[in-house]
C-alpha cells in the first residue's frame, strides 16, 4: 500500500553571472468579467512573491503560509494534511458523541457510542491503573521453556500482540487469487533497524532515552531489576535489527518473496516445528508459506534457544506492556508520551478524544465509516471524481503511447494494466459488521481486546476463500490515498475528496493540480520500480522486455539520484533510493494531471483568475497541496523511515522536470531550480 506524501526536488545547476535570472512572479492584474471564487483557491496571502519562482517554488507558492502556520504542540508537523486530518477527526468526534449520548441507538452507533464512552470514561480507567494486564503477566510467569514461549507467542498473536516476528495473512504475490499465511521480520521498537546499529550522535541519543524508557516503564509494573532487565530486552531487539532487512532491500518484491513448504521452513529453522505453530495460530489446512527475510527467521531459531527463558519472559512482558500503555492509567499513557517525545518532539500529548477518535476509526473503522458518509460524503463528490479519473486515465494512455523508449509490445502490456485499474472513490460498496463484537460501555481496556481478537479471526478466516476484492485498505475518514499492487486498485477515502485536494466548486486548474495530480500519482504506482513488475491482474511477474527494462532503470536512477542531492538536516539527505517509487509516482502523476487539464475549456483558455493564469493556477495548486511545517525531530525520523520525499521536495522536485511549468512562470537559465532541456527528466 503506497501512502500518499510526494516529495520530489530539482538539483540546482552552476549557473554564470551572465545567464539572465527571471524576476518574481506576481499576480497580473484581474481581467474584467473574469471569472471570480469567494473562496481563495488560491490565496495571495499565502504567498512569498519576493522569492522567484524558479529559485524556490515551494517558498513562493507557501511562504507566507508556512510563516504564520506553526506546528500545534500537540502536532508533529502542519500542513495541507494536517489540517484535513483535524477536520476529519473533529467530524468523527461529533459523530461519537452523538452515538455515545443517544439513547435510542442502532447496533452501529451503540458499538461507536459505547467505545468512544468507555476511552473517555478517565475515572475507570485511573482507578484500574494496569490491572488489566496482570493475567497476561501472570500466564507468562508460569512460561518454562521453549514450547511455552511459542505457545505465549501465538496465544498473544491472535490477541493482535505481535511479538518476536510479524505473522499475517495476505495474497499470494504470484498467484493472487490465493490468501497464503505469511511471515515478516519485526520484533524490534524503534522506527527503524539503523537506531539500533548504528552510532552517530542522534541514533546513540535516542537509543539512551530508549532505554530509560524501558527501565521507567518495567519500575512502573513492579519489576525487581528495571535497569538490567532494559539492557536484556535492547540487547535482544539489537539482535533482531541486525538480522533485519533494511528499508530499501524490502521494498524489492522478489527479494521478499520466498515460497516454500512448511516443511522446508522447518528445515531453516531446526528448534521451530511450524506445523505446530502455525496449529497454535489457528491456521488449518496450509502446506506452503510466503517468508520474507530467510535469515530474520535463522536468527529468531537462534535466539530462542540461545536466550534464556527469564529473558525472554522479560522481553514478552515488555511486549504486553508496550502494546497496552496507551490504554492504561495515566503514569503509562504520560511515560509513553515523554518517549514519544524524544522521537519527534511532540511537545504536548494529544487529546483524549483525538486518539479515541482515531483508535475506533482504526479498529471499528467500517462502522464509524458508515456513520462518516452519510454525514459528510456528498454524492455529487463521487461523480466528479469518476469524471476525472476518467480523464486522468485517457492522459495516461497517450503518455505510454507517446513514449520514444518503450517498445509496442511493452506498450501493449502498460496499455491494458492501465484500462485494468480497479477504482474505489469514497467508501467500500460493502461494510464490514463486527460479528461477535461485545463492546461495553464500562470496559475500555476490553474493548480494546475484543477488536483485536475480530480483527485476527478475520484474517484467519480468509484462508481458503476467495480473495475479496471489494475490500478497502483504508477507511472513509482517512485522508489519503493508496495504490494496492496485488489488487491492481486505485482508492480515493471520502475525506480527500476536500479542498485543498477537491472541491466540486473549484476551477478545473485547482482541481487538477490538487486531486488530478493525487489521482496520476496513485496510477503511476502501478508503473514505478516496484508496482511495474506486477502485471494487469496483480500477478508478480516480468512482462517487459529486458532492453525496455534497462531504458526504464536508467531513467529512474536519474530521479533517484536527483533526490539524493537534496539536504534536509545538518548530516541528513533524502534517501533517494527509499522515496524512488514515491518520487516517480510524483512526477508521473503530476505530468499526467497537467496534460489532463489541457483538455478542458479552461485549459485550453488563458483567461486569469485572482492575476493568476490556468496554467499557473494548475502548478500553485499542486505546491499548496505539499505545504508543511515539521519538527526536526521528526523530520529526522521520516528520512530513515517514510518513503516519501519531504514536502518541499515534492513540491520542486518534479516541476522541475516539466516544462510547462518553466514558461508558465518565466524560469529561465540562472534560477536554482533550472534544469536544461536535455536534463529534465521523463519517465512516463
Amino acid at each position: 500500500m503506497n501512502k500518499l506524501s510526494l516529495w520530489l526536488a530539482a538539483t540546482a545547476l552552476a549557473t554564470s553571472p551572465a545567464m539572465a535570472v527571471s524576476p518574481p512572479v506576481k499576480p497580473a492584474p484581474q481581467k474584467p468579467g473574469a471569472p471570480r471564487d469567494e473562496r481563495k483557491y488560491i490565496d495571495p496571502k499565502n504567498m512569498d512573491t519576493n522569492v522567484r519562482p524558479g529559485d524556490d517554488f515551494y517558498q513562493y507558492a507557501n511562504g507566507a503560509w508556512l510563516k504564520t502556520n506553526k506546528i500545534p504542540a500537540s502536532k508533529t508537523s502542519w500542513g495541507s494534511f494536517n489540517e484535513l486530518r483535524e477536520k476529519s477527526v473533529e467530524a468523527m468526534r461529533s459523530l461519537l458523541e452523538e452515538a455515545a449520548r443517544n439513547p435510542k441507538k442502532s447496533r452501529l452507533q451503540q458499538m461507536v457510542g459505547d467505545f468512544y464512552a468507555s476511552g473517555m470514561d478517565s475515572l475507570t480507567i485511573e482507578k484500574r491503573g494496569w490491572d488489566p494486564l496482570k493475567p497476561d503477566f501472570a500466564r507468562v510467569d508460569k512460561l518454562k521453556n521453549m514450547t511455552d514461549v511459542l505457545n505465549e507467542l501465538a496465544y498473544q498473536r491472535k490477541q493482535s500482540n505481535g511479538m518476536l516476528f510479524s505473522f499475517f495473512v495476505g495474497q499470494d504475490r504470484k498467484n493472487v487469487n490465493k490468501y497464503l499465511p505469511q511471515f515478516g521480520q519485526g520484533g524490534t521498537t524503534l522506527p527503524d533497524r539503523d537506531y539500533y546499529l548504528k552510532n552517530d550522535p542522534r541514533s546513540t541519543k535516542i537509543r539512551d532515552a530508549y532505554r530509560d524508557h524501558l527501565t521507567k516503564m518495567l519500575t512502573l509494573v513492579g519489576d525487581p531489576q528495571p535497569a538490567q532487565n532494559a539492557d536484556k530486552v535492547l540487547q535482544l531487539e539489537t539482535a533482531l535489527a541486525q538480522a533485519q532487512m533494511a528499508r530499501v532491500e524490502m521494498r524489492d518484491p522478489y527479494k521478499t518473496y520466498n515460497k516454500l513448504t512448511v516443511k522446508d521452513f522447518d528445515k531453516i529453522t531446526p528448534h521451530i516445528n511450524w506445523v505446530d505453530q502455525m496449529n497454535r495460530f489457528g491456521v488449518k489446512g496450509q502446506d506452503t508459506v510466503l517468508v520474507a527475510n530467510l535469515r530474520f527467521y535463522k536468527t529468531v531459531d537462534s535466539l530462542l534457544v540461545a536466550t534464556p527463558i527469564n529473558d525472554l519472559k522479560t522481553y514478552m512482558r515488555w511486549n504486553l506492556l508496550k502494546g497496552a500503555a496507551p490504554y492504561l492509567s495515566s503514569p503509562f499513557v504520560k511515560q509513553n508520551f515523554a518517549f514519544t517525545r524524544v522521537l519527534t518532539g511532540q511537545k504536548e500529548q494529544t487529546p483524549r478524544w483525538q486518539r479515541m477518535s482515531g483508535l475506533i476509526d482504526g479498529t471499528l473503522g467500517d462502522l464509524l465509516g458508515q456513520l462518516y458518509v452519510q454525514q459528510y460524503f456528498k454524492p455529487e463528490a463521487k461523480q466528479r471524481m469518476m469524471v476525472l479519473v476518467d480523464n486522468l486515465e485517457a492522459s495516461f494512455k497517450e503518455h505510454i503511447n507517446g513514449l520514444e523508449w518503450m517498445s509496442a509490445d511493452t506498450k501493449k502490456k502498460a496499455l491494458n494494466k492501465l484500462v485494468s485499474f480497479k477504482r474505489k472513490i469514497g467508501y467500500p460498496d460493502k461494510w464490514k459488521n463486527y460479528d461477535g463484537v461485545v463492546v461495553k460501555r464500562t470496559d475500555f481496556f476490553g474493548n480494546v481486546e475484543a477488536a483485536g481478537q475480530w480483527s485476527y479471526n478475520y484474517m484467519i478466516n480468509r484462508l481458503g476463500k476467495p480473495v475479496d476484492r471489494t475490500e478497502w485498505g483504508m477507511t472513509p475518514p482517512t485522508v489519503n490515498a493508496y495504490y494496492s499492487p496485488v489488487n491492481n486498485e486505485i482508492a480515493f477515502p471520502a475525506a480527500i475528496l476536500q479542498f485543498p485536494f477537491f472541491d466540486a466548486n473549484a476551477d478545473d486548474a485547482v482541481n487538477y493540480g490538487g486531486i488530478g495530480a493525487v489521482i496520476g500519482h496513485e496510477m503511476t504506482h502501478g508503473f514505478d520500480d516496484s508496482g511495474r513488475q506486477y502485471d494487469a491482474d496483480g500477478t508478480l511477474r516480468d512482462w517487459w522486455t529486458a532492453e525496455d527494462a534497462s531504458k526504464f532503470k536508467e531513467r529512474a536512477g536519474k530521479v533517484e539520484a536527483q533526490f539524493f542531492g537534496y539536504k534536509v538536516l545538518d548530516t541528513l539527505a533524502v534517501n533517494g533510493k527509499l522515496t524512488l517509487g514515491e518520487n516517480l509516482a510524483d512526477l508521473g502523476g503530476l505530468a499526467i494531471a497537467y496534460d489532463a487539464f489541457k483538455k478542458t475549456n479552461q485549459g485550453k483558455g488563458n483567461t486569469a483568475i485572482d492575476g493568476f493564469t490556468p496554467d499557473q493556477r494548475f502548478f500553485l495548486s499542486w505546491a499548496q497541496v505539499w505545504r508543511i511545517n515539521v519538527l526536526p525531530e521528526q523530520q529526522a525520523q521520516l528520512i530513515l523511515t517514510d518513503p516519501h520525499s519531504p514536502g518541499q521536495y515534492r513540491c520542486n522536485g518534479p516541476l522541475s522536470n516539466i516544462d510547462a511549468w518553466y514558461t508558465a512562470f518565466n524560469v529561465k537559465p540562472g534560477d536554482k531550480l533550472y534544469k536544461k532541456p536535455d536534463d529534465r527528466i521523463r519517465v512516463w
